[in-house]
């Protein structure tokens, strides 16, 4: 799928790419979601498919936060406070521990819900808003949002079928 250039298709490619996943996540039984099977997002490391979707609610709520400061005409701290760009990794570990009490089922609501609010932020912002100027630095919103969704469940797909593949 080409990189979304306009609303509409931000809109088609975080609506296809997360029914695909969510179709995917819907076949595993909840007993294998919190093995740590699956390659993790900091080297050498191992997550499991509840540290995966972790991983989405985390970078989706960072989103919506982002939106929401710069709209406040408040500082963001990108990616996040405390963290860098150099050190996804470790927050990736920071959303694997926020989430590690949740069970599956929870998780998959919370990443429902948040996927909703981002298409709600989405649909409230104009073609102009989301593509045509800078948001953070050279990136427009629309691919900051892109970058933190559509991307990551498409990826996050892959990594559960070749999990899938290796348990046949």
């Amino acid at each position: 799928m080409a990189v979304p250039t306009t609303k509409e298709e931000l809109v088609n490619a975080i609506h296809t790419n997360y029914q695909k996943l969510r179709k995917e996540l819907e076949t595993i039984p909840v007993e294998l979601t919190v093995a740590e099977e699956l390659e993790g997002h900091a080297k050498d490391t191992m997550m499991s498919v509840n540290n995966l979707i972790a991983y989405l609610i985390g970078w989706g709520e960072l989103v919506l936060k982002w939106n929401k400061k710069k709209d406040n005409g408040e500082t963001v701290d990108f990616p996040e406070t405390g963290y860098k760009w150099n050190e996804l990794g470790k927050l990736a570990q920071k959303f694997y521990t926020d989430y590690k009490d949740e069970d599956y089922s929870v998780l998959l609501q919370k990443l429902d819900i948040t996927v909703d609010h981002i298409m709600i932020l989405i649909n409230g912002k104009s073609n102009e808003a989301l593509y045509e100027r800078s948001w953070y630095e050279k990136w427009t919103l629309g691919r900051m949002i892109q970058f933190n969704t559509a991307s990551p469940y498409n990826n996050a797909r892959g990594r559960i079928r070749k999990w899938k593949k290796s348990k046949e």
